[in-house]
């Protein structure tokens, strides 16, 4: 593993606002993010100052095809010597299914040298026996499977209780987490209206049937999605589909180190005494405290 300095700055100075996230290696609070053409060196840099933050990187879509065996050998191996999980996008998986080349295809990515698959079907049809022979392969060959839930055309969207019945599956079938679609734009598929916002029932009647909340990773790649999202759920709620230059933005969303999040932490006076001491080192709430709490 690459070795960093694991010393943050004003570590010593500073609480965070919001409490309670986990540090790697963990099960809860995983942060996926998209990488749709990163170089080695941009891979190296992003891992340099962020690695700590990031639990998976998916190479969007079928990207990784275009890459020479080779770069993509030296990438892979970047990014896991950084322990963090590295997959080809699930468009591509669903590509060797309609060609019969599935086990070629995860034969080709262990030698490679990904440590997970994503198995979807968001644009093709995926008969359940493939889709639970693909999952239980992929385990079989030494890989994390994220297993993916939801179309990608609204055309297509599936109803409430078919989502529910697959997530349940594919838990079943042994996936170590299963991603609720939200695609790059996050528009227009599963909890997600044409403009972005979260459709509320649509995400209470998921709710309902989840028996477990950390198996989920909900792509949220618009920033107020995943505002929402931790407030709803938590700084450990499982995250997808991030821009790499908004990985920090969104790790300062989880500890309330962003405005949006730190006002979440006012309201619940989470962090009074913390924040409301004055020169003195009295403790005291200030005039505008008392405004923001108010509010």
């Amino acid at each position: 593993m690459a070795k960093l300095n694991s010393l943050k700055a004003w570590k010593e100075i500073f609480e965070f606002p919001l409490m309670g996230r986990q540090d790697k290696p963990r099960e809860n609070g995983i942060t996926m993010i998209i990488d749709k053409g990163l170089g080695l060196t941009e891979t190296r840099e992003l891992l340099d100052l962020a690695a700590d933050y990031i639990d998976f990187i998916k190479l969007g879509f079928g990207t990784s095809a275009f890459y020479s065996q080779q770069l993509l050998e030296q990438k892979i191996r970047l990014v896991t010597s950084y322990d963090v999980d590295i997959f080809p996008g699930g468009t591509f998986l669903e590509v060797a299914v309609l060609q019969g080349k599935l086990q070629v295809f995860l034969k080709t990515a262990k030698e490679l040298g990904f440590t997970a698959v994503e198995v979807s079907d968001g644009t093709i049809n995926m008969p359940q026996r493939i889709r639970s022979a693909a999952i239980k392969r992929a385990i079989d060959s030494g890989f994390k499977v994220l297993a993916e839930v939801g179309k990608k055309d609204p055309r297509d969207m599936l109803e409430t209780e078919r989502i529910c019945e697959q997530i349940e599956q594919d838990l079943q079938d042994g996936a170590y987490k299963v991603i609720v679609e939200g695609r790059e734009s996050g528009k227009g598929v599963v909890i997600y209206d044409q403009k972005g916002a979260i459709r509320q029932e649509e995400l209470e009647r998921l709710l309902a049937s989840i028996k477990d909340l950390g198996k989920i990773l909900w792509e949220a790649p618009l920033k107020s999605q995943q505002q929402a999202l931790i407030t709803s759920f938590g700084p450990n709620v499982n995250l997808g589909n991030i821009q790499p230059s908004e990985i920090l933005a969104l790790e300062a969303l989880r500890v309330g180190l962003r405005g949006d999040t730190l006002r979440d932490c006012l309201k619940a006076k989470a962090v009074l005494p913390a924040l409301y001491k004055d020169i003195t080192g009295q403790e005291s709430l200030t005039d505008e405290g008392k405004k923001i709490l108010e509010r």
